[in-house]
């Protein structure tokens, strides 16, 4: 599937009191809308992966799958600050004709999901069976389950949290610092290469696994080495591997939008408004996540009336989310038909 765009030139106030004077949304669709409109799945992607979900969720999308086609109308957009197509440091801004940059405003999870609201309108979609993601994907889930809980049928946020937490702010301002240190980002230069985005995604990396991962697979084989070590050509082969495919300056804007997350900001804190989602819900949590411990997705299964909570094990910490797919396909697939 060929990732599609529809412009919007309209004023996009942002939750800070900023605003785009007009926006891009890239998304990607799969299968198709039935009569009744009833069909729909939206997945909502994560920090750096975009809206091809067959692409960084194989297992979760394909005939016979959860997501499957030959039954349901699949819709992924990606996010506002990304640099996979929809509006973003990288693109043009109207108001100046240059790059935006480093100049790119502040989007939270809820200006990334008004980015969202533009695109089902645009899409004629006016119930959604069940949306879904991890990580980002889930905060954006549950603001938009906030925000539109009769939109929706069934809500599956997955290794995520309703607020964001310190440890989690303080690896995103490690990789904020690497980014910073790094003379081109500072100057606001696109370039190709960016030291600063290797070193952060090494940072990141270490949150997304744990201790138990990297001592299985990395350890070295020569035991009397002094330097050099197998793990450290990891990590360097992880940092080049996103440098080639995703730009500093998005990293920057969307670990931002990660710090931003509280479905309770301005709503009379997280549990109010956890209480007032009426979407049928089950929050599922990986055991080894460092990074969104269980607590965080229990505290949303608690909070929202009615709600189930399921924890999954893996060897993959937080990148679980994307790796158990069969367990997270059994969970969903069983909550969905009860």
């Amino acid at each position: 599937m060929k990732v599609q765009k529809v412009k919007f030139n309209e004023l996009l106030p942002l939750e800070d009191g900023s605003s785009l004077p007009e926006v891009t949304i890239a998304f990607h669709t799969y299968g198709t809308l039935n009569e009744n409109g009833d069909n729909v799945i939206w997945v909502c992607h994560a920090l750096t992966a975009n809206s091809d979900v067959a692409e960084w969720w194989p297992g979760m999308l394909g005939k016979g799958l959860l997501f499957d086609p030959d039954t349901h109308f699949i819709v992924c957009a990606n996010i506002l600050g990304s640099c996979y197509g929809s509006t973003g440091p990288a693109s043009i801004n109207p108001e100046t004709e240059e790059r935006y940059g480093r100049d790119f405003p502040l989007v939270t999870v809820r200006d990334i999901v008004k980015g969202h609201q533009l695109l089902r309108n645009h899409l004629g979609i006016t119930k959604i069976q069940l949306i879904t993601g991890g990580s980002l994907g889930g905060q954006q889930a549950l603001e938009w389950a906030y925000s539109e809980p009769e939109l929706f049928e069934f809500l599956v946020p997955i290794a995520t949290n309703a607020i964001s937490s310190p440890w989690g702010i303080a690896f995103n301002e490690s990789q904020r610092m690497a980014l910073e240190s790094d003379p081109d980002f500072i100057a606001g230069r696109f370039t190709e290469k960016s030291a600063g985005l290797r070193a952060a995604r090494s940072i990141a990396l270490i949150s997304y696994r744990n201790a138990h991962t990297y001592n299985k697979t990395q350890e070295d084989p020569d035991a009397e080495k002094l330097e050099n070590f197998k793990v450290s050509s990891y990590q360097q082969y992880q940092g080049l591997k996103l440098e080639k495919r995703f730009d500093p300056f998005s990293y920057y804007a969307m670990s931002k939008a990660l710090d931003s997350q509280n479905v309770g900001r301005a709503r009379g804190g997280v549990e109010a408004a956890l209480k007032r989602i009426t979407t049928k819900t089950h929050a599922i949590g990986i055991r080894t996540d460092l990074l969104f411990p269980v607590e965080e997705q229990k505290r949303i299964a608690k909070g929202i009336p009615g709600a189930k909570f399921t924890e999954i094990d893996s060897f993959y910490g937080h990148d679980g989310f994307l790796l158990e797919y069969d367990a997270i396909s059994a969970v969903i697939k069983d909550f969905i038909k009860s």
